[in-house]
């Protein structure tokens, strides 16, 4: 069953955070993961939520996405993005 790796960003240093743009997708790939969206525009339709950067990576599994979060791959962007964005973010398992 799918598994998504839902992130709303705010950015605190674009430079820094450029860097971890280009270190993220062959982590991502390498654990069968797909982006679906990232940081296209959002539009709000409902409430208040009005994130300024959204993404959306498709995993095949919860525990391929677990992997990856957790992987050596990820380590040294997942370090980088905390320096330079402040993130909210979820595993969320899909549905058959």
């Amino acid at each position: 069953m799918a598994a998504y790796i839902v992130v709303e960003v705010t950015v605190n240093d674009p430079e820094l955070y450029d860097q971890y743009k280009t270190l993220v997708p062959a982590s991502i790939a390498a654990h069968g993961g797909k982006y679906l969206a990232r940081g296209g525009a959002v539009r709000t339709l409902e409430g208040d939520w009005s994130p300024s950067r959204f993404v959306i990576v498709e995993f095949p599994t919860v525990e391929q996405a677990q992997t990856w979060w957790d992987s050596a791959d990820y380590a040294a962007a997942k370090a980088l993005r905390h320096k330079a964005a402040t993130t909210q973010m979820l595993l969320v398992e899909g549905i058959q």
